[in-house]
């Protein structure tokens, strides 16, 4: 398996475990417990777990294609700007302290989703981009 499928499969992974399955169906009060605010209404939060599973369904396609031995080179752009537009966002987030205030494990999720969109998108660049 080549390194690019192995950074679409924890990408996929880690979509559906951090952001797709908790914004489609955890309630309110789940996101509160866990130290998150939450927009009122929780449409937008609904709305955004759709969007990332339509970002997952193109990376299946992509780890399809990459497992076949091509070269995915729109969804390998696609996860670049999608990752790096993220991870760039989560670092001005961070660095003017916009989850200090925020209770864990609200806090771990973002400081971790900022590690982990900056090593995908790394990947993506290094494994992708790079190597074709």
């Amino acid at each position: 398996m080549s390194p690019l499928s192995q950074v679409l499969i924890f990408k996929i992974v880690f979509t559906i475990g951090a952001w797709c399955i908790p914004l489609l169906l955890f309630p309110t009060s789940r996101f509160k417990s866990l130290g998150f605010k939450v927009p009122e209404p929780i449409l937008y939060f609904r709305l955004l777990g759709i969007a990332y599973t339509a970002l997952v369904v193109g990376y299946v396609f992509g780890l399809q294609t990459s497992l076949g031995g091509g070269y995915p080179a729109n969804i390998v752009w696609v996860g670049i700007v999608s990752n790096g537009g993220a991870f760039l966002y989560l670092v001005l987030n961070a660095v003017s302290g916009t989850w200090a205030s925020w209770e864990n494990p609200a806090r771990v999720l973002m400081w971790g989703s900022l590690v982990l969109t900056g090593l995908i998108t790394a990947g993506l660049i290094i494994f992708g981009v790079w190597s074709n």
